[in-house]
């Protein structure tokens, strides 16, 4: 169970890496208005790349540092395949970092 919380866990910094390589990643926080939208992925308030640092990233960290249940499933790479759809190319790298991240967190050993 270690070998795969720090695989995650590292999972999570190359996420974060790869938005700051593509210039996603944002130094001021939207506003908690936007941060708290009832909406699957705040789809109505924030873009995919938002949602992924404000609310994905810290989740998980805090959900892997506290040592709490982790979820058995995940759909991050196919809602990511959505998002991107129109521009695979773009964000190759990010859909294998989030594939990646999918196939570990549902390996139940």
């Amino acid at each position: 169970m270690e070998a795969r919380v720090n695989a995650l866990a590292e999972h999570l910094l190359l996420i974060e890496r790869e938005l700051r390589v593509r210039g996603w990643w944002q130094e001021e926080a939207p506003s908690a208005e936007a941060l708290a939208s009832p909406e699957p992925f705040c789809v109505d308030t924030l873009t995919f790349e938002q949602w992924l640092q404000w609310i994905f990233l810290p989740r998980m960290k805090l959900l892997l540092e506290s040592g709490a249940t982790l979820p058995s499933v995940s759909g991050i790479q196919a809602m990511a395949e959505m998002v991107y759809q129109q521009q695979p190319g773009v964000a190759r790298r990010l859909l294998e970092l989030l594939g990646e991240f999918d196939r570990l967190l549902t390996r139940t050993s």
